[in-house]
């Protein structure tokens, strides 16, 4: 399968990476920290050496040790991994859950700089996020241009004009999920081009589009909010870079055309699967865009930080973001977060992994219903936007996927079809 691939050839790569950004920031470990930032550095490569050479070997996966807030729920994760083995040994990296095993790297990866303090803040993934939004400056200045032509008149749309704008921008953030470091394990997957010219040419690949039901949720909820109540949206971030970006634009031009009052951004609480977006990445964005040379680039940023100081958009992260549960058991492990999103009129979940998560990353039939395959994960209207690189798919038409499956066998896993698959709750 997909996941034995995984596991095998691109863990170890994303590793390998880890263990050579390490060694490549030693002197500013050095100039920073002195002996003690050389010494945390020599633990950190040693730690992930040792972590590589159990993976690499199919060794058992280990309880983790750290005093991390989030060890606890982690342990007993495993514990319940181990119940599930009947008694057939320890669960090893090979004989795992993918989506387990994969998430226990990550969290490895950042007990391995936690646990060494004077480096234990370095996020060992910053550099390739940096990258990818720089090598994606075309798209972004496309994106940002475009927008702010729309907003100069988004006022005079009528309903139609409206719902054709949203639709657009809904489909460079599907579309801009493609650009996943964990995907390409690390190597370049930057934006190049003007998302919003080859939209039409997509449009085929979307297996699932759902966007007039998201429309007539907003509007809906637009027409019927009553004094004092705001429509809130909450969008679960995936990656940082280019698709960020898709995803700023998308909740600004949400709040610009009054579909939504509040914009709830949730994002990752440590660095996650190479490309996740972090709260210093979604800030750090934002001023990238605040002080560039082009002016709609900053005229975004702009507004952006507006947003934020006015309250109208928030960041949050919480642990449960990068705990190896899937959706499901939301209300049982962190009520707190589940109780957050029950206040929400739509949640977008960005991605794959969010995907992997609110489908228990299981070997569905693909006609099975998306309402059925979330297990009862219903704290609000949901939708998840996503590029497929994995192998879970649901809710498609009968014969849809076979079809598919006989001309191209790797469909799930390359990228080339997307997803924008609306689910109403209870």
């Amino acid at each position: 399968s997909f996941a034995y691939f995984t596991i095998k050839d691109r863990l170890p790569q994303i590793l390998t990476r880890v263990i050579d950004t390490l060694h490549r920031h030693k002197n500013e470990f050095f100039e920073e920290h002195g002996e003690k930032g050389v010494e945390a550095e020599k633990r950190a490569i040693s730690f992930l050496s040792k972590l590589r050479n159990e993976l690499q070997t199919d060794k058992p996966v280990t309880p983790l040790e750290d005093e991390l807030p989030d060890a606890a729920l982690w342990n007993q994760y495993l514990d319940y991994q181990r119940n599930l083995s009947n008694g057939n040994g320890e669960p090893s990296w090979f004989q795992s859950p993918w989506l387990f095993v994969e998430c226990y790297m990550y969290r490895r990866i950042h007990a391995a700089l936690a646990q060494n303090p004077p480096i234990d803040n370095f996020d060992v993934f910053k550099e390739g996020k940096a990258q990818n939004f720089f090598e994606s400056q075309e798209a972004v200045i496309a994106l940002c241009t475009y927008f702010q032509e729309l907003l100069k008149n988004i006022k005079d749309l009528d309903e139609k004009q409206l719902q054709e704008e949203l639709f657009k921008l809904l489909q460079v953030s599907l579309w801009g999920n493609k650009c996943d470091l964990s995907f390409s394990a690390g190597e370049d997957s930057s934006q190049k081009s003007s998302p919003l010219q080859s939209l039409e040419n997509l449009v085929p690949y979307i297996l699932v589009n759902d966007m007039e039901k998201l429309w007539s949720l907003l509007v809906n909820a637009k027409k019927n909010r009553t004094e004092g109540i705001s429509v809130r949206v909450d969008i679960i971030l995936d990656n940082a870079g280019f698709e960020l970006v898709s995803d700023l634009v998308l909740a600004d031009f949400l709040l610009s055309s009054k579909l939504a009052d509040k914009v709830y951004f949730h994002g990752k609480s440590i660095p996650w699967y190479v490309s996740d977006t972090t709260k210093h990445d979604f800030n750090w964005t934002v001023k990238q865009l605040q002080s560039a040379n082009h002016m709609w680039m900053s005229r975004c940023g702009i507004n952006w930080e507006g947003n934020l100081k006015k309250g109208v958009w928030v960041f949050c992260d919480h642990m449960f973001w990068t705990l190896p549960h899937d959706f499901s058991s939301m209300a049982g492990v962190a009520p707190d977060l589940y109780a957050e999103l029950q206040m929400s009129n739509l949640l977008l979940f960005k991605g794959d992994l969010n995907y992997r998560k609110l489908t228990g990353d299981r070997k569905w039939e693909y006609s099975i219903s998306f309402h059925q395959a979330l297990n009862k994960f219903h704290p609000a209207p949901l939708c998840s936007l996503r590029t497929l690189k994995s192998d879970t798919q649901v809710g498609l038409k009968p014969g849809q996927g076979e079809q598919i499956q006989a001309s191209e066998p790797e469909w799930m896993v390359s990228g080339k079809y997307g997803i924008v698959q609306f689910d109403a709750g209870l």
